[in-house]
């Protein structure tokens, strides 16, 4: 095991991690830019290093000072969290050079499944479904109209190399091809560098689920069950829930059993999430994060088990804790992302936090960085906490939540707790019954 793991990365997720070591007897070391001087995580750890100013180039993605920091900590082991260098191959593969171990996947297969096109063909090798579509990167408008003919219109263009929704156009038909094709690209060269796009059918109303996975290292694999984060706006996850309220035992079986199946035969090591769109019964392979995804602790509610142990033991060596028959399945559980940003245009709310204060009771988690005078600063990702509630089926959970996010108090910003609050009551909701879109069609209501 290790002696002493460095935490690449701040606010929520890097008090998680740091938890998750005190709680396995690992020392711990923090790095912070000079604007996060008073974060919890620096408050907490064992030791702390200043790397560098506020601009996440000049500090979170410097790679040379937190390897630098590594070295001078002694720290054996970086533990990346989510975003930032998470699936970064050439951080992963610096550490490698430096005898750091990094606490993920190898950097081949971070490669691999960071390029949308070599994803879908990986995947597809591996004998999970996958949405149909180009092979590979479409560059000529003649083979765009090619392959949009073949799996029929409306059809979704895609940056090779994007995420978060960026160089992403829909053609309803024929006569929206040409711009669609043109704006995807230089919207993907503009955020990513890269221009390559692909085509895939666009499915109307499907549901996003994604499958929580593990590899161990050494040829086997596991499956955590599913999540559903369906409930999107700009493509940006707001509300995951495990399980989906739209399978059923058997058809959560099956799709889990592929992607075990799958992460094995890649001898993958660490946590992964498998993603897909699920339309009339079939799943359709959209990507793979290869890292922790910000909304594992519903899936660690459902089975009682610590993600975050699990990515720090594989990654020593020592294997999985759990076969796949250990892991059971209980109750229901949700997560909301409360996010410092205005409930209805979404525009950050960076400020001082006069007052927090957090529900709690059975089943009640909070995920959360912040504290009563926090000053939130105006350089980083919005999310201040994450509200997790479980309960034994949907209808309880749904309960709890209501009552959580009643005694949750946030004051000096503006949060996006008014809107869970609204979604809490809606017929929709509460019957599990919504898609990718529906989310985006409520706020254009303004309800």
């Amino acid at each position: 095991m290790f002696q002493k793991i460095l935490i690449a990365n701040r606010g929520e997720i890097a008090l998680r991690v740091l938890r998750a070591c005190k709680e396995l007897g690992i020392q711990t070391v923090v790095v912070h830019s000079t604007a996060d001087a008073d974060a919890m995580h620096v408050r907490l750890a064992d030791e702390s290093v200043c790397i560098g100013p506020p601009p996440s180039r000049d500090s979170y993605l410097n790679i040379h000072q937190i390897v630098a920091a590594c070295e001078i900590t002694g720290a054996d082991a970086v533990h990346p969290g989510y975003g930032f260098l998470s699936e970064n191959a050439k951080f992963a593969d610096i550490l490698a050079a430096h005898n750091i171990t990094f606490i993920g996947p190898s950097g081949d297969h971070i490669r691999i499944m960071g390029d949308k096109i070599e994803a879908k063909r990986t995947a597809k090798r591996l004998g999970i479904p996958v949405v149909p579509g180009s092979d590979g990167a479409v560059t000529e408008e003649k083979e765009a109209r090619r392959i949009a003919a073949e799996i029929g219109y409306p059809v979704i263009i895609k940056a090779s190399a994007g995420g978060g929704g960026r160089g992403m156009k829909v053609a309803h038909a024929e006569a929206d091809l040409e711009i669609a094709l043109q704006t995807a690209r230089s919207e993907a060269g503009a955020a990513f560098g890269d221009d390559a796009v692909y085509i895939e059918k666009y499915l109307e109303k499907p549901r996003h689920i994604e499958v929580q996975v593990f590899g161990d290292g050494f040829g086997g694999g596991v499956h955590f069950g599913e999540r559903d984060c369906s409930l999107q706006r700009r493509h940006q996850k707001v509300w995951e829930e495990a399980n989906s309220p739209a399978l059923n035992a058997e058809e959560r079986s099956r799709i889990g059993g592929i992607c075990a199946k799958a992460i094995a035969d890649l001898g993958y090591s660490g946590a992964g999430t498998i993603e897909f769109l699920y339309e009339n019964g079939e799943f359709y392979f959209i990507e793979m994060n290869t890292r922790l995804q910000v909304e594992h602790p519903v899936t660690e509610a459902i089975t009682g088990i610590d993600l975050v142990h699990e990515q720090i033991r594989v990654a020593s060596g020592g294997g999985l804790s759990v076969k796949q028959e250990d892991i059971k399945f209980n109750g229901h559980a949700i997560e909301c992302r409360i996010n410092a940003e205005d409930p209805r245009t979404f525009t950050p709310s960076p400020g001082t936090i006069t007052h927090f204060h957090t529900p709690g009771g059975l089943g009640i988690r909070v995920d959360s960085g912040v504290y009563s005078g926090y000053k939130i600063p105006p350089y980083y990702d919005s999310l201040i906490g994450k509200l997790i509630v479980h309960g034994r089926n949907r209808v309880e959970c749904m309960m709890r939540l209501r009552r959580a996010l009643d005694e949750f108090v946030v004051d000096g910003i503006k949060t996006t707790l008014p809107l869970f609050r609204d979604l809490v009551g809606n017929a929709d909701i509460a019957n599990g019954d919504y898609d990718i879109h529906w989310l985006e069609k409520y706020l254009a209501k303004g309800e």
